[in-house]
């Protein structure tokens, strides 16, 4: 039995969250049929998390055997809450697997559904940004299994008997109850017998996180239809998973974290939905955390929001970084663009926990996510500069990449980081002097170090001459030129190439400097038609400053890609759509591109058509492999029309063969490349992976992958318009 002391803490605990428990009381919806099908029975539970937006499980979705509920017209069914029931249909499904996608693609039991009135009115739940941790007062809810009752959650005296036993907590007489049937688990006990499906149970903390989700204790039953409703942290104010059911061979609990969320994609909408454009996850959390701060608005009608129950429970504790500043933190980081890539998350949240990665522990898509990473258990002092100093680094990156460009939404978005930038400087009033120093201001990192050999075309017959300059890079298409040869003669590939080798060292090392501690840029080269074999991973430079450095091959030790100089002119529309769709595709495939044969008379003929077709009906993850040379002939052929249909990234051989038939090594090459996509993850992580590959192949003597070439064209990083004066030449 429970001492008298546990049960007077239990009432203090009652008493505490209760306004937050009424709270997720009322954002607890029923999902069930159709308002107007004859049919009232609960499915299962959700959880409103943005305006006309729940989230909820896939699977409650799905009848016992599996199929699609017996939904109404154009798949429309009910959702209950607060004494009515409104009209819904399923918009985002992260369970179904992705056709695009290759085995072992990781899913949610998750789905989003979208009420269809769009003026309906509702509280929404307030979604944790950071991974759970144990759980120490934790509630699940059911939703409303009836409309026209909206019952706050009960927390009377026979609810708050608690049993502390083994590490965790249960309600009393939940062991005693038997399964319920259609749901993995059975309901707590209620007076009279009855379940009361208003009433949170209290769930024990849970011991693991593994591939099926959170885990929670064995002791707690999970109620029939309480599948999809939200798992609260009472602790922290937050929910941080969605209710799955209970294991069926060791009967843990097991709950979805919120945070598997940043699955979610443009693939998971269902046929027919609407959506939320081309970043679904990213809009979501936007709706969400502009909705909360919305709710403090002086002048606006209403009673108590989950922030001022939030702010009532966390009231004390000494926190320098609350939930108040939270909240305008996420407000003002909503209205900032997506991050374009989720590294330069990572980067910035390495940064500011002084180490030299990003967490590595789970992905991080938004700023939010990264906002949610910087909760490390220090103390408040610490944990304050870690916040402010990320928020700082946030503000300047999304001002730098706007800086120049023209247009209103330009305009807003230096706004919008103008503001987040006003908010940190008024947090960081409170810091030491050192620390202000050491935060700001923020330095402006490159991300890429440019070269350039840009082709000069004389009548003359004299042979082909350059120019050549070298920019550091800091995304979208924002360029600063640190070096240039540039003259009307020009020198030839070889001399140019030399030229920039000389120098191309030590302005690695400086961008490394600039970049971060323990960084490396990546070195980009950008080279016209008949140098695409160009191995610049290969190119030998000075290893250190001093006079007397070895020269060290690039490749191993940083990404290193190759550009179309040809596409600097301006941006193809088939580019930018290919970019788009295989930036979103879940995995990369290899696609062997044959070369198009040549007749007696060098034209091309016979397949030529069919490269061109097999090209343009590729898939979104599909990634051109050659092994013919792309210097010359029927390779720089393929790879010509790789890029006329739009292709971003491609792989071949530097030592590519020529018109002799394929062989062994060939065979080689293309398991190689189909090896390296098959684990790549997104297109953003492949030249880390091809660099990575290189150094593996420098030590174990891989000849295909050292003469791997890495295609790698990003028109939303466009490279620039260099040259402003050219000769008047023309082509040969």
């Amino acid at each position: 039995m429970a001492t008298s002391e546990e049960r007077a803490h239990g009432r203090g605990d009652r008493a505490r969250y209760g306004q937050l428990l009424a709270h997720a009381g009322r954002t607890t919806v029923a999902l069930r049929a159709a308002p107007d099908a004859p049919d009232p029975r609960l499915w299962g539970s959700g959880v409103l998390i943005a305006p006309g937006w729940v989230l909820t499980c896939a699977h409650v979705l799905a009848a016992s055997d599996g199929r699609r509920r017996d939904l109404g017209p154009d798949g429309v069914f009910g959702v209950a809450f607060g004494g009515r029931l409104a009209a819904a249909r399923l918009e985002y499904d992260l369970s179904r697997p992705d056709p695009a996608a290759g085995p072992g693609t990781a899913r949610a039991d998750l789905a989003l559904v979208r009420l269809l009135d769009p003026d309906t009115e509702h509280p929404c739940a307030w979604l944790s940004d950071q991974p759970a941790t144990l759980l120490e007062d934790a509630y699940i809810f059911r939703g409303h299994d009836r409309p026209g009752t909206d019952r706050p959650p009960r927390t009377d005296a026979a609810h708050e008997r608690v049993v502390r036993d083994g590490g965790g907590v249960r309600a009393a007489g939940d062991a005693a109850e038997a399964d319920g049937a259609g749901e993995a688990g059975g309901a707590p006990g209620a007076p009279g017998g009855a379940a009361d499906p208003f009433t949170p149970f209290i769930a024990v903390r849970f011991g693991a996180r593994d591939a099926r989700g959170l885990q929670f204790g064995s002791d707690v039953r999970v109620t029939p239809g309480a599948s999809g409703g939200p798992l609260l942290d009472c602790d922290r104010g937050e929910v941080v998973g969605i209710v799955k059911g209970r294991h069926q061979q060791d009967h843990v609990g097991l709950a979805v974290p919120v945070t598997a969320l940043r699955g979610l994609g443009p693939e998971h909408l269902v046929a027919g939905a609407t959506g939320l454009g081309p970043d679904p996850y990213h809009a979501l959390m936007g709706l969400h955390d502009r909705w909360h701060w919305s709710g403090q608005d002086l002048g606006r009608p209403g009673g108590p929001t989950w922030f001022d129950a939030q702010h009532a429970i966390m009231a004390g504790r000494g926190r320098l970084w609350g939930v108040q500043e939270r909240l305008q933190a996420l407000d003002l980081l909503a209205r900032l663009p997506a991050p374009r890539d989720p590294l330069v998350v990572e980067a910035a949240v390495g940064e500011a926990l002084d180490r030299g990665e990003g967490p590595g522990a789970w992905a991080l898509r938004t700023w939010r996510d990264g906002h949610g990473a910087l909760y490390q258990g220090s103390d408040p002092y610490t944990e304050l500069c870690a916040f402010v100093h990320y928020l700082r680094i946030v503000a300047q990156r999304v001002a730098d990449e706007v800086r120049e460009a023209p247009g209103e939404a330009a305009a807003e978005v230096r706004e919008h980081a103008a503001h987040l930038a006003e908010f940190v400087q008024a947090k960081a009033v409170v810091l030491q002097p050192q620390d202000r120093r050491r935060i700001g201001p923020v330095r402006r990192r490159p991300r890429s170090v440019l070269v350039e050999f840009e082709p000069l075309f004389y009548d003359d017959g004299g042979g082909e001459l350059f120019n050549w300059s070298v920019s550091e890079g800091y995304g979208r298409g924002q360029w600063l030129r640190v070096d240039v040869q540039e003259s009307d003669g020009g020198v030839p590939f070889e001399q140019a190439r030399a030229q920039v080798l000389r120098r191309l060292g030590a302005r690695l090392l400086r961008a490394d400097g600039d970049a971060g501690p323990g960084a490396r840029v990546r070195l980009e080269v950008a080279v016209p038609e008949g140098h695409w074999h160009t191995p610049a991973d290969r190119w030998e430079v000075a290893a250190s400053t001093r006079r007397t450095a070895r020269a060290r091959p690039v490749g191993p030790g940083r990404a290193v890609i190759l550009r179309d100089q040809g596409r600097r002119e301006e941006i193809d529309p088939a580019w930018l759509r290919r970019w788009q769709r295989v930036a979103v595709a879940p995995a990369l495939h290899a696609l062997r591109v044959p070369p198009p044969r040549r007749d007696g008379a060098g034209a091309a003929a016979g397949s030529a058509d069919g490269v061109w077709r097999l090209l343009e009906e590729a898939d979104d993850g599909a990634v051109p492999a050659l092994c013919h040379t792309v210097a010359d002939g029927t390779g720089r052929d393929a790879a010509g029309a790789a890029l006329d249909t739009g292709f971003p990234a491609g792989l071949w051989s530097a030592a590519g063969h020529g018109e002799r038939s394929c062989d062994a090594s060939c065979e080689e090459f293309h398991r190689g490349v189909r090896e390296l996509l098959q684990g790549s993850g997104s297109l953003a992580r492949l030249p880390e992976l091809v660099r990575e590959l290189r150094a593996k192949a420098a030590e174990e003597g891989a000849h295909w992958a050292r003469d791997l070439v890495l295609l790698y064209d990003d028109p939303e990083d466009p490279i620039p318009q260099l040259f402003t004066a050219r000769p008047q030449v023309s082509p040969r």
